[in-house]
């Protein structure tokens, strides 16, 4: 379980690493496009779509929505901010009022109540062990898709552009690279990561439609514990973060935040730039 958990904490946090190492947005409106990619999984399942093609229509949904909702807002908050730091804190309040809109909206279409469905739900014997088919499928996807993604960052033309780009702006932009369009695409993709995040939380459990800012909340811890802006470290952070809140709710599942809260305040006096950051 704690693996499981662990792949869906690294491809949150590799999202929201993207967004803030690129773009420069601690965009605390992420856990909702967990949310959305989840409950969307739940409607296309209930019209008769199978689930792991439900998961692959969610991401070029949110990722267009991540991209539209950069272009036609962060971008022009950009330009209307003075300097850089005015812009962080004014995208955090932007990301508060997307939040509470998403939030209601969601609330307002597929109700307050839990959403679920049932998918391979009967045990695999590992060994003497039986693990549900569900959450091994879970696990295998979460591996799969942030290996591919970190192969995206490393090998492609585009990932290449989108390093160049958090590294150092000013100079991407005299090598040719379109700093605009590729913040906008980070912001798509991370919402993509938490999107595919959310449709895969839904093939284990049941959702709400007020459950994305408890996700916030843990992609920011595991952000802060791997290094801010650090894809590999989020993943590393990811696993760690959920084996640690797996252990913790085997003996008290009512300390699983503050254990999570106790882990980044050490970090932050013993290592303040994360395990992987610079």
């Amino acid at each position: 379980m704690g693996l499981i958990m662990g792949g869906i904490y690294a491809l949150i946090s590799m999202g929201l690493s993207i967004q803030y190492g690129v773009a420069k947005i601690l965009n605390v409106s992420h856990g909702e496009f967990i949310m959305i990619g989840g409950v969307v999984t739940f409607s296309l399942v209930s019209f008769g779509i199978h689930p792991l093609l439900a998961l692959v229509l969610v991401c070029p949904l949110t990722v267009i929505l991540g991209f539209i909702l950069h272009r036609t807002l962060f971008e022009r908050l950009k330009r209307v901010s003075k300097i850089a730091e005015v812009f962080e804190s004014n995208a955090m309040l932007l990301g508060f009022g997307l939040m509470f809109i998403f939030v209601n909206v969601a609330t307002r279409i597929w109700g307050p109540n839990p959403l679920g469905y049932s998918f391979m739900a009967f045990p695999v014997m590992l060994g003497p062990t039986a693990f549900p088919a569900n959450r091994l499928l879970v696990l295998v996807f979460a591996i799969v898709i942030a290996v591919l993604f970190y192969l995206f960052l490393m090998k492609t033309r585009l990932g290449k552009s989108i390093r160049a780009a958090s590294q150092d702006p000013v100079a991407a932009s005299l090598m040719g690279v379109k700093i605009k369009t590729i913040m906008a695409i980070c912001f798509g993709i991370g919402a993509m990561l938490a999107g595919v995040a959310g449709s895969l939380l839904s093939i284990i459990t049941s959702l709400v439609t007020t459950m994305g800012m408890s996700y916030t909340v843990i992609a920011i811890i595991v952000v802060v514990l791997g290094g801010l802006g650090s894809v590999p470290g989020s993943l590393i952070g990811g696993f760690i973060l959920g084996v640690v809140g797996t252990i913790v709710t085997t003996y008290q599942p009512a300390l699983v935040m503050v254990v999570f809260y106790a882990i980044i305040m050490a970090l932050l006096i013993v290592r303040p730039k994360g395990l992987l950051g610079r």
